[in-house]
């Protein structure tokens, strides 16, 4: 398919930015007309949220499933075409879809915690280093809806755990945080284990778990530590560094609210 048009999508073009407008536009509205609603109102809405962005996400799947263009080029990167043991929400960019209503419910920090920082980073990435499949191409296209709107909304979603005002970053949530990173990964790589196994998908590779798939950070990661899912360690510098930035810029956030009080 041609990659020209007035609706082509790729990071940081008119198009890009007007998508990304809209979202956080949508996440300022819906923050405000909630901000005086109970917090069990705004748990109903941000859990409802995340499971129509869970069924979309599955509608949106089902659409690669038929798109024989797709399905070519995955052939063509070795990567087996289009197979549904590789298309569950367990990617570090979109299993917030899973988490946050749990992390909601429960209200266990370290889930909390995980879910506004790791999952928006995760979205966040893809948004801006979308693989070929999803960059360049029209964003009428079903597989480009479903990929940018996806990951969109898992972006806001997470953010609008304290923007909802039922989470606030603190720096004591780093290590349950870190923790959280860590087993939720070492659960993906079990998984990713149990697919190359038993044969359900040989090329597993949740949340990178196994394998860097060119990911230059994590190639120098895995030429320190050249173990499956070990050579993750290093992140946990990055991740730290992260949450420090974010904690702070909400401190000072909160600071001139109160006193603007």
């Amino acid at each position: 398919m041609e990659k020209t048009g007035l609706f082509i999508m790729e990071p940081f073009n008119t198009v890009f930015f007007i998508c990304s407008a809209f979202f956080i536009r949508l996440l300022a509205g819906s923050s405000v007309r909630l901000k005086d609603r109970p917090e069990k109102d705004r748990e109903k809405v941000l859990i409802s949220v995340c499971l129509v962005t869970l069924v979309g996400f599955f509608f949106y799947k089902y659409f690669l499933s038929i798109d024989a263009e797709f399905d070519a080029a995955r052939r063509a990167m070795g990567m087996g075409g289009f197979n549904w043991w590789n298309e569950l929400p367990l990617q570090l960019c979109n299993v917030n879809m899973i988490l946050i209503p749990i992390a909601v419910l429960s209200k266990r920090r370290e889930l909390l915690s995980f879910c506004f920082f790791v999952g928006p980073l995760g979205a966040a990435m893809a948004l801006c280093m979308p693989t070929a499949d999803f960059n360049g191409y029209s964003i009428l296209l079903p597989r480009m809806i479903g990929f940018w709107g996806t990951h969109f909304m898992v972006f806001i979603e997470g953010i609008a755990l304290v923007t909802f005002g039922l989470y606030r970053p603190r720096f004591k949530d780093i290590p349950g945080t870190v923790k959280a990173f860590f087993g939720i990964g070492f659960c993906a790589f079990l998984i990713d284990m149990g697919m190359r196994l038993s044969g359900l998908y040989p090329n597993a590779n949740y949340f990178f778990a196994v394998e860097t798939e060119g990911n230059r950070l994590l190639e120098l990661f895995r030429s320190w530590i050249p173990l499956p899912f070990l050579y993750l360690l290093p992140s946990i510098v990055i991740l730290v560094a992260y949450m420090a930035v974010v904690i702070l810029i909400c401190g000072l956030i909160e600071k001139i609210r109160g006193t603007k009080r």
